[in-house]
């Protein structure tokens, strides 16, 4: 008993400590998507990892300090994603359309490795940025949650 307890707190921290913040992104046709916000290194690093199902309405957004050069390793994304480039002024830069996904035991030379500029990139449900308009040149309206 005192074993699970322990298990139980410690799981309990671990989760408190990665906690996600989340922000709403209004896309081209007005359909909200509720992004969990990537903001750390550590965030940033997991992604979306080893996620089994992204509703449409969901997604991750993460975030760097400026306008640069972005590389996104798709390593043990289970999910196929639509991932858009967005710059400072919340315009897209460009948009990849339904990467593939890969297991665990895919090949790093097999995985997908996708590239943007901008200052943000939005990770969505395959299909998701077609189906909403989402393209190079479209606006996207948000505001980042106040860092704690």
């Amino acid at each position: 008993m005192k074993k699970f307890f322990l298990l139980t707190a410690a799981l309990f921290c671990l989760c408190a400590c990665n906690k996600y913040q989340t922000v709403s992104v209004t896309l081209p046709d007005g359909f909200t998507v509720k992004a969990r916000v990537a903001d750390t290194p550590e965030k940033k690093e997991k992604g979306l990892m080893f996620v089994k199902h992204l509703p449409e309405n969901e997604g991750m957004l993460f975030v760097s300090d400026a306008n640069d050069f972005q590389l996104f390793w798709m390593k043990n994304t289970l999910i196929d994603l639509d991932i858009v480039f967005i710059q400072d002024d919340h315009t897209v830069s460009s948009v990849s359309h339904e990467v593939e996904h890969t297991y665990t035991y895919t090949p790093d030379y097999e995985v997908p490795q996708v590239s943007g500029f901008g200052r943000y990139v939005l990770e969505l449900s395959a299909k998701t940025a077609a189906k909403h308009g989402v393209e190079k040149g479209a606006s996207l309206a948000f505001t980042l949650p106040e860092t704690k």
